[in-house]
């Protein structure tokens, strides 16, 4: 298969980039700095250069590939939100879509499989209610309007006939990047055997997956004929944040501390906090139905294996 993969520069598009050539498929990534893109990626992904928030040549790849995968998008803890980071988030997201949609329209083959990348965030924050693929939006939120509309834009791809996943995700843990670094400061700084900590309430639930069950969904999704429309990527066992904070703790072989007031985040995230201290808890019920398998079903053996993997693996 040929797959056209957008956010390929990405921590998790990286991943992917390598998972698809190592079982033999080509890659073609589009990037906006191809002279970086390409050392960082290897001489067996082809580079193309192109804005994908913009149409353009870069489109005409559609014609060439069997499979999209987008995972463009500007991170959501990049920078403190206001209303133009708000829209940078939002156009970096649903304008590449729509273009992504826009390209296939004029496709001659058109690509059998798209997976767009979304997020969990569409459901909103809904308390201890067990969240699946068949539970309703969100309602007033960000994340959720954001999510819907980013959605609505990859459903575009339906019309035309391409088979469309719309991947929920979760709470990616991975070393190179990404949330766990961030969590892992407070322990790897410490002196002391106590660090860390739950955050807020510490009952708020924290929707993870590992980086090799993210990358095997995204795979499982452009093979299998069976998978369309919404598929939550997050690990069968969501976790309260004082469990994942004492999970970290044993895997780094610290007590974690008490937890740190909702307050003190709000002050220093500021909105960005809420997805910290509500959280979501989301099941993965049509990949399990599906039959897929995950590597890592629970935090304790994702953390031991995030723990002791070499950092060559992680980079």
């Amino acid at each position: 298969m040929k797959v056209l993969l957008l956010g390929g520069t990405g921590t998790i598009g990286r991943r992917v980039a390598r998972a698809l050539v190592k079982r033999g498929d080509q890659v073609v990534v589009v990037s906006r700095r191809p002279e970086a893109a390409g050392p960082l990626l290897g001489p067996e992904v082809e580079v193309r250069a192109g804005d994908p928030t913009q149409p353009g040549e870069w489109q005409s790849a559609l014609s060439q590939c069997q499979g999209v995968v987008n995972l463009a998008g500007a991170g959501i803890f990049d920078r403190r939100w206001n209303d133009e980071f708000k829209a940078e988030m939002r156009d970096s997201r649903i304008n590449t879509t729509r273009n992504v949609v826009e390209g296939m329209r004029s496709a001659a083959p058109r690509p059998g499989v798209f997976v767009s990348s979304s997020a969990i965030g569409y459901y909103g924050f809904k308390g201890d209610e067990e969240l699946t693929e068949e539970s309703p939006a969100g309602q007033g939120d960000f994340l959720s309007k954001l999510a819907g509309d980013w959605e609505a834009a990859a459903r575009g791809a339906e019309a035309l006939g391409v088979r469309t996943v719309l991947l929920r995700t979760g709470v990616v843990l991975d070393q190179a990047g990404g949330a766990l670094p961030q969590m892992l400061k407070p322990y790897k700084m410490s002196l002391t055997l106590v660090a860390g900590g739950a955050l807020g309430s510490g009952r708020q639930w924290v929707s993870w997956i590992h980086h090799a069950d993210e990358t095997g969904l995204i795979l499982y999704a452009l093979d299998q004929a069976s998978v369309s429309g919404p598929l939550n990527a997050t690990a069968p066992r969501p976790v309260t944040n004082r469990e994942l904070a004492r999970a970290i703790g044993r895997a780094v072989g610290r007590l974690a501390f008490p937890p740190t007031p909702g307050f003190a985040l709000r002050l220093g995230l500021g909105e960005v906090a809420d997805l910290v201290l509500k959280g979501q808890r989301v099941l993965p019920r049509k990949a399990l139905s599906l039959g897929y398998t995950f590597r890592y079903p629970d935090i304790d053996s994702a953390l031991a294996e995030l723990m002791n993997a070499p950092a060559a693996a992680s980079a």
